[in-house]
């Protein structure tokens, strides 16, 4: 009870900290949220759009929380666009489903992309694999010149890269894909990042 009753406090501060700066442009209120407001003016999709995004997150996070607390601990939401992304590792197939029925249940998603694994608990050394993949690679796109990293969300799970988010041309997000696939450990790589009005799929 104690560890719900603090992550739904997280969740509702959070949010209300952000839309409060949003709206009253009162940057001094959390200096986090004021860097990440600073990174979001270069994000294609604009503050608004932003901010409903972190809205339907945190919705979802809070309808997961209510009904079992494994989905939160072992799945991974991300959101771009309204395009909902869900991935990690659950123990049945009826929390996987569950977990789907309550992203669209939260109200806002125009698509919820179900990545979600059947699977018993990843390792340690796989979830620190999977931790270290993602670093390097948002370091390495980070430190391209011809991405824009903002644009993109990244999660790992056993060894499978997921990508969400914009690219600007298809160029970059095909230097996107090489950065991930030189990266050690990596099995495969999960694309639906849009180029302009295109949903592309790649593996």
């Amino acid at each position: 009870m104690l560890f719900k009753s603090l992550k739904h406090m997280a969740i509702i501060v959070t949010l209300t900290c952000f839309i409060g700066v949003l709206l009253s442009g009162c940057f001094g209120a959390a200096v986090g949220t004021g860097a990440w407001v600073a990174n979001a003016a270069s994000d294609k999709r604009g503050l608004k759009k932003a901010a409903i995004d972190l809205g339907i997150r945190a919705r979802i996070n809070n309808l997961w929380l209510d009904h079992n607390e494994e989905i939160i601990t072992r799945a991974n939401i991300a959101v771009f666009n309204g395009r909902v992304l869900l991935t990690g590792i659950v123990s049945s197939d009826q929390l996987r489903q569950d977990a789907v029925r309550l992203a669209w249940k939260a109200g806002g998603a125009k698509e919820v992309i179900n990545e979600l694994e059947v699977f018993k608990a990843n390792s340690l050394a796989g979830f620190t694999r999977d931790t270290w993949i993602s670093a390097q690679l948002k370091t390495s796109i980070a430190l391209d010149k011809n991405i824009a990293a903002i644009n993109y969300s990244i999660n790992v799970v056993r060894g499978t890269v997921y990508l969400l988010g914009i690219a600007d041309t298809a160029d970059e997000l095909e230097r996107v894909l090489t950065h991930a696939r030189q990266i050690n450990y990596v099995r495969r790589v999960l694309s639906y990042v849009i180029i302009e009005r295109q949903k592309i799929h790649s593996s």
